[in-house]
């Protein structure tokens, strides 16, 4: 089989590039170029310079003789909800005069509810845009946080020894490594079923307290997790005035409601994933833990640090 991905030098994509060739087909990866496609090409891999992101390379060309493809969009911060839906139409406009039969697209929860859901809502947009796509099936695969998100968590634990975001105290969500994404993805390419439209919903459901109990455990030392209530004026005024943008902040505070209300939710039908929270972080995130409790720096370097600190009362 001929399969074309679009983000091939990624966590998620160079995992998958690997594991196709390794079962014999045929890649074409798609990348800017530098050591990490060198080294997909030097184990077979058809290296195809451009980029959907930024709109470069001759990308009419890319899915040309392909039989299906997996499509990813790179998140940009500073143009979250423009970005993905310009990255869309070239995937739209890219794949309705190719070969390809068959696309896995890499979206998020909540890319099936409609409204202001901050972080959420641009994968709204990314599904509407692909669903146009008549004569080609396609799998959205709508992925929970990953877990190597809980590396933002480090530098609070290691200077305060606890947690601080706005996602509620037993607030359950969804969690997946992203190498189970890559897998799944290989997946869902070799083996289809055929189905016009499918939807896979990918994560174990976690609350920050059970993954603050798993970390206390795993690393050796207490990790309590604190709400920060998002409604306080010097917490807007914190991270406005350190850490980023109006538009960030009410773009963040959408999202998180999403998830505290209940709008933004998984459904009990979903694939089991092979990687369990407490095994991840025994593999992955201690590891790095360590390195970090050997490198302290001074003053927050994130938002997530800032609200950690033991001066930001609870109250």
């Amino acid at each position: 089989m001929r399969i074309a991905v679009v983000g091939a030098t990624g966590r998620i994509g160079a995992k998958l590039t690997r594991t196709l060739l390794g079962a014999g087909h045929q890649v074409r990866a798609l990348s800017r170029g530098g050591p990490a496609l060198d080294a997909l090409v030097e184990i077979g891999a058809d290296p195809f310079i451009g980029s959907f992101d930024a709109g470069t390379g001759d990308l009419d060309r890319f899915f040309h003789e392909a039989d299906a493809a997996f499509l990813m969009v790179k998140t940009d911060w500073n143009n979250i909800h423009g970005h993905y839906s310009e990255v869309a139409l070239r995937f739209f406009d890219a794949l309705r005069h190719s070969p390809v039969k068959r696309a896995v697209s890499l979206t998020a929860m909540g890319s099936g509810v409609r409204g202001s859901t901050g972080h959420f809502q641009p994968f709204y947009q990314l599904d509407q845009i692909l669903n146009r796509l008549s004569d080609i099936d396609l799998v959205h695969l709508q992925a929970g946080w990953f877990m190597e998100n809980l590396f933002g968590f480090i530098d609070p634990i290691v200077e305060h020894g606890r947690i601080a975001w706005s996602l509620g105290l037993d607030v359950e969500a969804p969690w997946v490594a992203t190498d189970d994404i890559a897998d799944f993805a290989a997946g869902q390419l070799l083996d289809p079923t055929g189905q016009h439209r499918i939807v896979h919903e990918l994560g174990a459901d976690y609350s920050m307290s059970k993954i603050a109990d798993i970390l206390s455990e795993e690393i050796g030392r207490p990790v309590d997790y604190r709400f920060i209530d998002r409604n306080r004026p010097e917490v807007e005024q914190g991270f406005l005035q350190r850490f980023g943008s109006l538009e960030q902040w009410l773009d963040d505070t959408q999202t998180l409601e999403a998830l505290n209300e209940g709008r933004v939710r998984f459904h009990d039908d979903r694939p089991s994933m092979p990687t369990a929270m407490k095994a991840f972080i025994r593999a992955s995130f201690l590891p790095r833990y360590r390195m970090e409790t050997k490198q302290r720096s001074t003053g927050p370097k994130q938002f997530f640090e800032w609200m950690a600190r033991d001066d930001l009362a609870t109250t």
